[in-house]
């Protein structure tokens, strides 16, 4: 069998490091914001090239916090409307609503699933005040193009850099600076992963990285001083203690997954299967590596029975999910297509020769 993501063995190399600095965490005495955010922020700012880090909770939440952020310097306010890409997971779109804007989401690229660049020049209207740019699957959408648009308009843009830790444009700068400011999450299965959840957010903006360390903390300016209505979503010391060990190996690792999906583009042969658009650069980091197959049900059906696992992401368009049902009347058949037919195949830096070229020979027999 070969598994779709086997988590500890991504973390084995690391356990030795992880138990290390764990007693050290232990005899600290400090688990709450601490040294180790402190350096992790400071580490993650470093490698985006950007002036800030701030931890938080989650992806989820790192996206929320910048919007409530911008919300409080007065950038933004409550019922203002960002266009979002209608295909993403659920998590991108529920940020903008539970910082109480409103979602319009437009149909994406059909070549690289991120935001068409046409779709969103003519749904810009005089009511859109941000822009929410995902980096799906870990290719960078088109950020030049993007910025040159918004630019002129006077836009707020936001990267959901959830999947793209590392991914890099032509000239060498890093998803999380491609924008006013972006969140990063550090689920357990991304390109840069925790031990449980976590997340961050970058930017160049002082004023909003001061603002996103206090709502992240109560809204506190020092202890027991609240200076405004904020939450509790703080990056956990121990988790960023790990991220900070692993930081080290980002770029190695996400070399290690290009180099596997040159091998599935060149090597995977079949009419029944589409395979994803990469322009060959570091502008794609293949946090998944996914593809379009004809009558899907029958091609995960035929994948199980050769011991290879997949996933699906995502099964259902987040406007057609029970939680969005506001949105359930929208026609946007390019999203649906793409949710019915997208199928992720294994791709991370554990996976071997011999794995990589049976999970090769089994698509092809499709």
């Amino acid at each position: 069998m070969i598994e779709f993501l086997n988590l500890q063995s991504i973390n084995k190399a690391y356990e030795a490091k992880f138990k290390l600095e764990f007693e050290k965490f232990l005899d600290s005495g400090y688990y709450i914001l601490g040294d180790a955010v402190k350096k992790f922020e400071a580490n993650f700012a470093s490698y985006c090239k950007t002036k800030y880090c701030v931890g938080v909770g989650n992806g989820l939440d790192a996206l929320t916090l910048i919007f409530k952020a911008y919300i409080q310097l007065g950038k933004l306010k409550k019922g203002d409307e960002v266009i979002v890409p209608a295909n993403t997971y659920i998590a991108t779109i529920l940020a903008i609503i539970q910082a109480g804007l409103k979602p319009k989401l437009i149909e994406p690229n059909t070549k690289t699933y991120n935001l068409d660049i046409e779709e969103l020049e003519k749904s810009i209207t005089n009511k859109t005040k941000a822009i929410l740019v995902v980096h799906l699957y870990g290719q960078l959408a088109n950020m030049d193009a993007i910025n040159t648009i918004t630019k002129d308009k006077n836009l707020i843009v936001i990267e959901d850099a959830a999947q793209a830790h590392g991914a890099q444009n032509k000239n060498g700068v890093k998803a999380g600076n491609l924008s006013d400011a972006a969140g990063f999450s550090f689920y357990p299965t991304k390109n840069l992963g925790a031990l449980g959840d976590a997340g961050a957010v970058t930017t160049n903006d002082k004023y909003l990285a001061d603002i996103i360390k206090k709502l992240r903390n109560y809204g506190t300016s020092s202890k027991y001083v609240n200076d405004i209505v904020g939450e509790n979503s703080r990056l956990d010391e121990l988790q960023a203690l790990f991220l900070d060990i692993k930081l080290k190996d980002l770029d190695k690792h996400n070399l290690k997954r290009v180099e596997i999906a040159k091998i599935y583009l060149e090597n995977i042969s079949n009419k029944k299967i589409n395979l994803p658009y990469f322009s060959g650069k570091m502008d794609h980091v293949f946090h998944q590596f996914v593809i379009e197959v004809d009558y899907r049900n029958r091609f995960l059906e035929h994948m199980k029975t050769h011991g290879i696992g997949t996933l699906v992401h995502y099964p259902i368009a987040p406007h057609k999910q029970e939680a969005l049902l506001n949105y359930k009347d929208l026609y946007l058949p390019t999203t649906e297509n793409i949710h019915e037919v997208v199928v992720s195949l294994p791709l991370h830096p554990c996976l071997n020769s011999k794995e990589i070229k049976e999970i090769i020979k089994v698509v092809n027999k499709y």
